[in-house]
């Protein structure tokens, strides 16, 4: 065996491998976005998450992609124990067709699915199509590797070195170990398998000893799974565990069986597939996988509580140190899981806002110096999250996302940027805090119901929002603006009405200051709100806005009834059910609360208005009312 050949083997493997990745990641970044809606819709019961495991690894041509991306699922919370079940069981079966493809020996068209590629990556201005063009290019590189590997082993076979190497894979329990660590090491059962069955083709390796040799690469597929679960939540790791013990129990019948039977078992697959070896190799792959999940199926339940043992207890809910919990190994996601990952660690930044600028109000209330300090706290806690986000997004948009996801990332970087105001909000009002402790300023009663029911909308209007943005519902967005519209009036008539105890002298300077800075931070939460729901719409859709044709045109309504209607509308809002929970709620009557919301805004606008207009005129006539007094 001359270096010529060895070159040429170690060059059609680096081929092999490199098409194989190629096509793998092109077909993540054109198709990755939808298969994982696939696998989101299609995994309720674990059958049809097997089914829908097993189409997205056929696709994509590889499991570990299918599993690692079953776990980071998992971690985002898209997927539960069960249902990753069913994905990866069913990735065990779909990883079996790329020994299918390879068993058909294509390397001699190969060259013109290189050319192809070439053409749609080198000349198409469309990016749908460059990635469709990887992935033709990666299957025409990955034959073109195999083809050299062929040749490069019909010439080492006549090597007595080589072979004497290869005499020692007569012990079973050694030829699991270098199928285990050779697909740990290059992370692809498929590639290794692919390997396995060029060495078939070239006489340099027996069926009996193959047969083993797939079991191991079996196991030593878990490898990508187990590194991916490093440093994620406690059921994501579960989940890795679980793709583990399926292919050591499911391996261990037929072990037992080869024992005894390895020969009249390989004299059956030749039977089956003719005088192909690689045929009678992927036959061989095939069946062992679809007898690994027909003997595990049965003990699903079993196996999740197995895993429980393993690994147990569960996450902490209260954190006491700044840390991700869901992108804190975004290096170990698959290119599809990281968007859902990212989407959650922002619902986490976005619950933790909203609960601090509740505690800020409560603080301002109570003026306990203790509350105060732990809203600088959780603010800090929040800025943190704010860079190690923004860091994840930039980092992100440098790895192969799927189109559709790549789209979105500038819009997330603006969520994130309004979630961190809101914390900042919180922080202005925490500082108001401070300052009414020690100069010991208080709040007439009017003045706390009035803060009270614009923060009860701000909130409302937030927790909508947040929901809409990470669960990509149109549910609640005529909730949102007909909120925004509350919050925005509530502004203007709560500054008025503390005209009115300031022109009285129910309220002090120095409370008043403070009270319209607090307006003015509440209705910017509720701008923030609006800009986070509509981040994933387009706000001029005129879907969502109610007509404004029943609305009257009379400028000269009774103050008295303007009144009224706000309190009408105020008692809307509460009606709206609380979203912390994403409950389901009933649309019908969604839609109609929504329509008299926006009725009563558009009537309360025009009174709002001329209030606006006519401020300066209103504080000097009370000012001479009140000397008159």
């Amino acid at each position: 065996m001359n270096i010529s050949v060895t070159l040429t083997l170690i060059g059609g493997l680096g081929l092999f491998l490199y098409g194989m990745r190629m096509m793998s990641e092109g077909l993540q970044v054109a198709a990755g976005a939808k298969m994982r809606s696939v696998l989101e819709t299609l995994t309720k019961t674990r059958f049809r998450g097997l089914l829908a495991g097993a189409l997205f690894t056929a696709v994509i041509q590889s499991s570990s992609a299918a599993t690692v991306m079953a776990v980071s699922f998992v971690n985002a919370r898209l997927l539960n124990l069960s249902e990753a079940l069913g994905v990866i069981m069913g990735a065990n079966i779909g990883t079996t067709i790329t020994s299918v493809l390879i068993s058909f020996k294509l390397d001699a068209v190969a060259p013109l699915f290189v050319f192809l590629g070439i053409l749609l990556v080198m000349f198409s201005k469309s990016q749908n199509a460059k990635h469709t063009g990887d992935i033709i290019l990666g299957f025409g590189i990955l034959f073109m590797g195999l083809g050299s590997m062929s040749s490069a082993m019909n010439a080492m076979k006549d090597s007595t070195v080589v072979m004497s190497l290869l005499g020692d894979l007569r012990n079973p329990i050694i030829a699991i170990i270098v199928g285990l660590v050779l697909t740990a090491l290059v992370q692809s059962s498929s590639a290794v398998v692919g390997v396995i069955q060029v060495a078939a083709f070239n006489d340099m390796l027996e069926l009996p000893i193959i047969l083993f040799m797939l079991i191991g690469c079996n196991i030593g597929a878990c490898t990508s799974a187990m590194i991916s679960s490093i440093g994620a939540k406690k059921d994501a790791k579960r989940a890795a565990y679980l793709h583990l013990l399926i292919n050591i129990f499911g391996c261990l019948i037929p072990f037992i069986v080869l024992l005894f039977f390895d020969n009249q078992i390989a004299d059956l697959f030749i039977k089956m597939s003719g005088s192909n070896p690689m045929r009678q190799v992927s036959n061989a792959h095939v069946i062992f996988r679809l007898i690994e999940i027909a003997l595990i199926y049965p003990f699903s339940g079993m196996l999740i509580k197995l895993t429980k043992k393993i690994v147990p207890g569960e996450d902490p809910v209260n954190d006491r140190g700044h840390v991700l919990l869901y992108i804190n190994n975004l290096d170990r996601l698959a290119p599809t899981a990281i968007l859902p990952n990212i989407i959650q660690e922002i619902e986490r930044m976005g619950r933790m806002a909203i609960d601090n600028l509740k505690d800020s109000i409560d603080a301002l209330f109570s003026l306990d110096r203790k509350k105060i300090n732990q809203i600088y706290q959780t603010e800090a806690y929040i800025d943190f999250l704010d860079r190690q986000i923004s860091h994840a997004l930039r980092i992100s948009n440098q790895r192969d996302l799927p189109l559709s996801d790549r789209n979105v990332i500038g819009g997330l970087f603006h969520v994130v940027s309004d979630i961190e105001r809101v914390g900042d909000h919180a922080e202005n009002i925490a500082d108001s805090a401070n300052i009414c402790a020690d100069e010991d300023i208080r709040f007439s009663k009017k003045a706390v119901s009035e803060l009270t029911n614009m923060l009860e909308a701000s909130c409302k209007c937030f927790d909508y929002a947040l929901d809409t943005f990470t669960n990509k519902t149109e549910e609640h967005l005529g909730d949102i603006k007909a909120l925004e519209d509350l919050v925005d009036d509530m502004e203007i008539k709560y500054s008025d009405n503390h005209i009115h105890r300031l022109a009285k002298g129910k309220c002090t300077s120095e409370a008043g200051l403070i009270f319209n800075d607090l307006l003015s931070g509440l209705e910017r939460v509720s701008d923030h709100a609006t800009n986070i729901a509509f981040a994933i719409y387009d706000p001029t859709v005129e879907k969502y806005f109610v007509s404004d044709s029943t609305i009257p045109d009379s400028e000269d309504e009774d103050l008295e009834e303007n009144d009224e209607l706000f309190k009408e509308r105020i008692e809307k809002m509460r009606e709206l059910p609380d979203n912390n929970i994403h409950e389901d709620i009933d649309k019908n009557i969604n839609s109609k609360i929504v329509a008299s919301s926006s009725d009563l805004t558009k009537q309360a606008l025009k009174e709002s208005e001329k209030i606006a207009k006519n401020a300066t005129k209103r504080i000097e006539e009370k000012l001479k009312e009140l000397k008159k007094d």
